[in-house]
C-alpha cells in the first residue's frame, strides 16, 4: 500500500469521526503525494462540503472526475455539490453523465 493511501486511510478516520480539519489536512497530504489518487480527492471533496468549504469542494470533485472519466459515482458527488451552490444547470449536466455511464456499465 502507498504511503498516499496509508494517509488517505487515516484521513477517511477522521472524517467519520466528524473531525473535518484533520480529514482535510491528511487529504491533502494525500493528494500531494498522488495526485492521481481517486480515493483521496472524493474524501477531500466529501470533508471540505461537510466543512462547509463548499467552493473547494467542487474543485476536489472537479478533479476526481479528471482522474476517474468513467466512474458514475464522481459525476453524481459533483452534482450534489453544484446543486448545493445552486448551479443547477451544472448539476443536471453531471447528473446526466453519471445516468449515462451506469446504463453503459449495466449493459
Amino acid at each position: 500500500m502507498s504511503n498516499a493511501r496509508a494517509i488517505a486511510r487515516e484521513a477517511f478516520g477522521h472524517f467519520a469521526n466528524k473531525d473535518f480539519p484533520s480529514a482535510i489536512r491528511l487529504y491533502r497530504q494525500a493528494v500531494e503525494l498522488d495526485s492521481s489518487l481517486g480515493l483521496a480527492w472524493n474524501g477531500l471533496s466529501m470533508a471540505l462540503a461537510q466543512s462547509g468549504d463548499l467552493a473547494a469542494a467542487v474543485e476536489a470533485a472537479e478533479r476526481l472526475v479528471e482522474i476517474e472519466p468513467d466512474d458514475p459515482l464522481s459525476h453524481t458527488n459533483l452534482s450534489r455539490l453544484y446543486q448545493q451552490q445552486g448551479r443547477i444547470e451544472d448539476a443536471e449536466k453531471a447528473a446526466a453523465v453519471a445516468t449515462q455511464l451506469q446504463m453503459k456499465a449495466s449493459r
